[in-house]
C-alpha cells in the first residue's frame, strides 16, 4: 500500500480546512498567475521543511516569524518530553505551577525588573487586546475614565480579532469589519523611507514625534496609550525606524500621563538584535522601558500558541482591591499552559547557553552580505536591515508578484513569501552560511522570475 503523496494531502485539505489570511480561490487556480501553492508538509529539521513527495525547502520566514531555532529542535523537544510526565496543564485562576512561576521571573529579570508582573493568552492578538484594556481600565480604576482613547502609528499591525483591529491600521485587515471597530487615532510613522530633503532616519524619528507631541498637547488627556511595534513594523512591509522615535515617545508619554506599549510580538526575542527591540533606544545611558509590554511567536520557540503580556509595578497595583469589579477582567482556559511555558523556557535556555544575540551579530552580517547584490537591481529599492531582519521593495505594478515570487522561490527551496512588494527575510537563528547563502541565490531567481513571466 503507498503512503499519501501530497495530492492527497491536498485535495483533503482543501477540502476541509479553512485558511488564515487566505483568498481560497487561490488555492485552486493551478497554472493561473495568481495561485498561491498550498504545500502540505510532513516533517520539519532545523531550518527545512519536507513535504510528502520528499521535496524540502529552507525556511526563511520561520513560519510566520515563530521559529528561533529550527523545526524538531533537540533541546526544545526534550524539555516537551519531559513536561508530559508532570504536568500538561492546569488552569490559571486559584492555581499555579513551576513553568509558569519560573517563566514569568525570567521575563521580569530580562527587563531589570521594570516589568515584573506577566499575565498569559495564546496569541499575539489576545495579548494585544489585553494590554488595551489592562490600560483602559487602569485609567478607570485611578479615577480618570476619561482617559478612553488609543493611539498608534499609520501602517501599524497589531492583530486581527476586534480590539486589535482597533489600533491596526492595515486597510485590507480592518476595513472589512470597521462597523465593528472603535478606531484610535492614527499618527504619522516613523518609518525611514518616508525620507524627503535629505533627512537622515533621525531625523524622520524627530518628525513623526512632533506629530504625536502636538497630538498630545492637544488631546492627552483623553489618552490612554501609544501602542507601537518597536524599530521594525511588519505587516506595512518591514517598515523600519530609528530608536529615537521610542526614546522621545517615552518622553512624551511621560509628559501627557500616557501608557507606552511596546508590541514586541514580531520583533521581540532577539530579532533586531537585543533580546527586546526597546531595548535600542537609550536615555540617560539606560533602555527605555514600556508601561506594558506585548509577547508572542518567538517566545515558546515556535512550538506551542503562547502570548504574555508584561506589565509595570504601578499598573499592577491599580488593580489590587477587595472589590472583583477593580480587578483585571479576563481570562482563557488554556492561560499559562505549563507546555507552552516549559517551551519558553527551554527556549531561553538556549539563549543564555548559545550566547544566541552575539552568534546572531555575524549571522546578520552574512545575510546582508548575501543580499548585497540586490542593491543594485534596477526594480529594487530601500534594500534594509535590523538585525535578523531584512527587507527590500520590489518597483513593479504587477498585481500578481507576491505570488509569483513566492512559487519561484519554492521552486528553488525556499519558503519566502513577500507582503505586496516587499520582499523579506527573517530565518531561525539557527540558519548556517551555506544555507543564507542559498536564500540569496533564492531571492535572486525568484525576483528574475517574478518579473519577467
Amino acid at each position: 500500500m503507498s503512503l499519501p503523496s501530497n495530492a492527497d494531502w491536498l485535495a483533503r485539505s482543501q477540502a476541509a480546512v479553512w485558511h488564515p489570511c487566505t483568498q481560497m480561490q487561490h488555492h485552486a487556480q493551478t497554472g493561473s498567475p495568481g495561485h498561491l501553492p498550498l504545500v502540505p508538509i510532513a516533517r520539519g529539521e532545523g531550518a527545512w521543511l519536507y513535504d510528502f513527495d520528499g521535496r524540502r525547502y529552507l525556511d526563511g520566514i520561520s513560519s510566520w516569524w515563530t521559529n528561533l531555532f529550527g523545526h524538531a529542535n533537540p533541546r526544545i523537544n526534550a524539555a516537551l518530553k519531559a513536561q508530559l510526565d508532570t504536568l500538561e496543564h492546569v488552569m490559571l485562576a486559584g492555581f499555579t505551577h513551576q513553568p509558569v512561576i519560573e517563566l514569568s521571573e525570567r521575563l521580569s529579570a530580562l527587563t531589570g525588573g521594570a516589568l515584573g508582573h506577566a499575565f498569559y493568552a495564546s496569541d499575539g492578538a489576545s495579548a494585544t487586546e489585553i494590554a488595551l484594556k489592562m490600560s483602559f481600565h487602569y485609567w478607570r480604576n485611578v479615577g480618570r475614565p476619561e482617559k478612553a482613547e488609543f493611539l498608534c502609528l499609520a501602517g501599524s499591525y497589531h492583530g486581527e480579532t476586534v480590539g486589535a483591529l482597533a489600533v491596526t491600521d492595515v486597510a485590507i485587515f480592518k476595513d472589512a469589519y470597521a462597523p465593528l471597530v472603535r478606531a484610535a487615532t492614527v499618527l504619522p510613522s516613523p518609518d525611514f523611507r518616508l525620507a524627503i530633503d535629505g533627512e537622515t532616519p533621525a531625523d524622520v524619528a524627530r518628525r513623526a514625534s512632533a506629530a504625536l507631541a502636538d497630538h498630545l498637547e492637544k488631546h492627552g488627556d483623553r489618552i490612554a496609550a501609544l501602542i507601537v511595534e518597536p524599530l521594525v513594523q511588519g505587516a506595512a512591509g518591514m517598515a523600519m525606524y530609528d530608536p529615537e522615535y521610542l526614546r522621545l515617545a517615552r518622553q512624551l508619554c511621560d509628559r501627557y500621563g500616557v501608557h507606552l506599549i511596546c508590541d514586541e510580538i514580531a520583533v521581540g526575542c532577539g530579532r533586531t538584535g537585543t533580546f527586546f527591540a526597546h531595548e535600542q533606544a537609550v536615555n540617560d545611558g539606560h533602555p527605555i522601558r514600556p508601561d506594558l509590554m506585548c509577547l508572542s511567536k518567538g517566545i515558546s520557540g515556535g512550538y506551542l500558541p503562547l502570548s504574555i503580556v508584561l506589565s509595570s509595578d504601578t499598573i499592577y497595583n491599580a488593580f489590587l482591591d477587595d472589590s472583583v469589579a477593580r480587578a483585571f477582567l479576563h481570562s482563557h482556559s488554556y492561560t499559562g499552559n505549563a507546555l507552552a511555558c516549559r517551551a519558553a523556557l527551554a527556549t531561553l535556555d538556549i539563549f543564555q547557553s548559545d550566547d544566541v544575540l552575539v552568534a546572531n551579530q555575524e549571522k546578520s552580517r552574512k545575510i546582508a552580505a548575501a543580499l548585497a547584490p540586490l542593491a543594485e537591481h534596477p526594480q529594487v529599492s530601500h534594500l534594509r536591515q535590523r538585525g535578523m531582519i531584512a527587507a527590500l521593495d520590489v518597483n513593479t505594478d504587477d498585481p500578481h508578484f507576491s505570488r509569483k515570487f513566492y512559487r519561484a522561490a519554492l521552486s528553488r527551496e525556499a519558503l519566502i513569501r513577500p507582503i505586496g512588494n516587499t520582499v523579506y527575510l527573517m530565518p531561525p537563528y539557527i540558519v548556517s552560511d551555506e544555507e543564507i547563502g542559498l536564500l540569496g541565490t533564492a531571492i535572486m531567481g525568484a525576483l528574475s522570475d517574478a518579473l519577467h513571466r
